[in-house]
């Protein structure tokens, strides 16, 4: 699904104007977006939690040349971890269900 499909969806769902769903949906994205990059997490009660991790640093190889390594500096990433809804729903799926 895209930003466009959700936003399709949405707007048919509750019969509003695309444009302005639009709107709502990247308001959302950029508020979640900025929020994370100013350092705090983002809770969704039953959908899931956004929270900022610190990766350590470490040695990284050239799956073509092992001999050569790399040093993967310390950084910061963000992490999903889905609330009790989403895990239920999701966990309820079988392998053959997802297509790749």
């Amino acid at each position: 699904m895209t930003k466009r499909d959700l936003v399709v969806r949405i707007a048919n769902q509750i019969e509003m104007n695309q444009a302005d769903v639009m709107k709502v949906v990247q308001r959302t994205f950029d508020t979640i977006t900025n929020e994370l990059a100013a350092g705090r997490s983002i809770e969704f009660r039953n959908f899931g939690v956004f929270e900022l991790v610190k990766r350590r640093p470490r040695v990284g190889r050239n799956p073509n040349s092992p001999q050569n390594t790399v040093q993967i500096p310390e950084r910061v990433v963000v992490k999903f971890k889905p609330g009790r809804v989403m895990k239920k729903k999701v966990s309820m799926l079988s392998p053959r269900d997802i297509g790749e």
